[in-house]
């Protein structure tokens, strides 16, 4: 099973895009469908706000990727 691994920001430091464990590209939209297929694993989905799911991790006490290393 794959997992997320890096990440690229914008300028303002939203998160657009994740690296996976092999390797692909793949946007924050596709992130959220893969983790509720169950295809991406250490990755929990919060859907307490039903317009906006947001994607969370626990590494290292880290819990919105702020420790995951950019893509670029």
């Amino acid at each position: 099973m794959e997992y997320l691994q890096k990440v690229q920001r914008s300028h303002d430091g939203t998160i657009l895009n994740f690296q996976t464990s092999t390797g692909r590209i793949i946007s924050y939209r596709k992130a959220v469908q893969e983790v509720k297929d169950g295809c991406i694993a250490g990755v929990m989905l919060n859907e307490a706000n039903h317009e906006y799911e947001q994607l969370s991790a626990e590494v290292n006490g880290d819990t919105l990727f702020q420790e995951y290393p950019d893509i670029f």
